[in-house]
């Protein structure tokens, strides 16, 4: 993969075109650590979603993560067949199923997640911790930018 350095000068100074470029590495990075464990990213994603809510519901993860329904079921029976979730009808309602994480399923999250720290250190290698924190706000506000860019009460003129 090339670094980007023969696109044109007006180009490599854009934030949408260097965002695009520190997306990609990143996604390389971490999807190649992931590897390591045998684990692809939505899997992982999924299996961090079912660890942090558990026990929830395949159509709420599916919300939560903007995956579609089909997709979110063949990762799911990934996940099961691999013995890293369990499936069990929802308590409040049984015509749904409760998706919640194994034994098995947390300890390879455990080691994913170091993984993915890992393959983030070395994408901000270059940074201080101070500028990476920094960088991870302003991240989020491009990402949010509707809750960046409320006003406060203290706005002029309110």
């Amino acid at each position: 993969m090339t670094d980007g350095s023969q696109a044109p000068a007006r180009i490599r100074t854009l934030p949408s075109w260097l965002l695009g470029r520190a997306a990609a590495r990143g996604h390389r990075l971490v999807a190649e650590a992931l590897a390591q464990a045998g684990l692809r990213m939505m899997h992982h994603a999924v299996l961090c979603a079912v660890a942090e809510r558990e026990p929830v519901s395949q159509a709420d993860l599916g919300r939560s993560l903007r995956v579609d329904p089909k997709d979110m079921v063949a990762i799911l029976n990934d996940l099961h067949e691999d013995g890293l979730i369990v499936r069990a009808p929802d308590p409040g309602d049984r015509r749904k199923n409760a998706v919640s994480i194994s034994e098995a399923g947390t300890r390879l999250l455990r080691r994913t997640q170091k993984l993915g720290d890992d393959a983030n250190d070395q994408l901000t290698a270059a940074l201080t911790a101070a500028e990476r924190e920094q960088l991870v706000q302003l991240l989020e506000r491009i990402v949010s930018p509707v809750e960046a860019c409320q006003p406060s009460d203290e706005t002029p003129g309110r």
